[in-house]
């Protein structure tokens, strides 16, 4: 029998150690301190819709917050990486509690704390975990490069950022340039695969690598604007080690990871809700209408 665990992760990152200012859609109100807000005012529904998820699909939950492992684990990072912001260390460690939960767990699901499971269906059922890791990508936000690449403008946290900067770190290590952006905000994962990923392996050479080409761009191989862009994400590592490394991916789909973003509407066969413009009013409609 699967030894199975569903787990999600709530830091409040101060807004100075957000990085790339930004609204959602339609708002005035800075990303950041609108999903502080947010986070806080629906703070225990979150968990409980995550709890009651897990129970009624035979998995353990395990919710990770602000305590002396995180503390210790961002004092460590930050002693090492001074360059590294808050959230960009929030987003590493949910990584690293995945390699501790791999030590008990067979099967992990994790959820970004603003991802409502709106579904009685198990996750682990319908997803052959065996095949590859389970995960969303967003290829289809990315401007891709063509001839207006130096007139392009977007935000180190925007897909396309993500794109360039995992293509550039490719390359640099003369591998085949072609990759995903990958959204990690729901991760299903078997723990063979989350070992062959490899995501800590040369930690600090995938570092250095990033802050070289933050310097130089690959040797002038992109312009300034795109240079300008790159960060030390952890989506863009994910999308580079399943390269290097030959990882199985499988790409969720939309009822799996409905992106809840620019839509006005959730779709009656949505199974996790990431809420993205942190609607919640919205989705709790939804999650008491078919889930209650």
């Amino acid at each position: 029998m699967m030894n199975r665990a569903i787990f999600s992760l709530y830091i409040d990152v101060p807004e100075k150690e957000h990085y790339g200012k930004s609204n959602f859609k339609g708002d005035s109100i800075d990303k950041g301190l609108k999903t502080r807000n947010a986070f806080k005012n629906n703070y225990q529904k979150l968990i409980d819709c995550k709890t009651k998820y897990a129970e009624s699909i035979g998995a353990s939950f395990h919710m990770f917050e602000y305590d002396e492992d995180y503390k210790t684990y961002f004092d460590n990072l930050k002693k090492d990486f001074p360059y590294l912001t808050g959230y960009e260390i929030v987003n590493f460690y949910k990584i690293h509690l995945m390699y501790i939960l791999a030590k008990k767990y067979d099967e992990i699901l994790y959820l970004d704390f603003d991802a409502v499971p709106v579904t009685k269906d198990n996750f682990f059922e319908a997803w052959d975990l065996s095949k590859g890791i389970c995960v969303y990508n967003n290829n289809a936000m990315v401007n891709k490069m063509n001839r207006t690449i130096d007139k392009m403008k977007h935000g180190t946290r925007s897909p396309t950022a993500k794109f360039f900067n995992a293509q550039a770190m490719l390359i640099a290590g003369s591998y085949n340039p072609k990759n995903d952006v990958i959204n990690t905000g729901i991760i299903g994962a078997r723990k063979e695969d989350i070992l062959k990923l490899d995501f800590f392996g040369k930690f600090y050479d995938t570092m250095n690598l990033m802050t070289k080409l933050r310097n130089d761009g690959l040797d002038g191989l992109y312009p300034e604007n795109i240079i300008d862009i790159f960060r030390y994400d952890n989506e863009t590592i994910f999308s580079y080690k399943v390269e290097v490394n030959k990882v199985n991916v499988q790409w969720l789909d939309n009822f799996w990871h409905y992106f809840f973003d620019n839509q006005f509407f959730i779709p009656k066969e949505t199974k996790i809700v990431h809420t993205i413009n942190k609607d919640f009013d919205n989705v709790w409609r939804f999650y008491d209408k078919y889930c209650i």
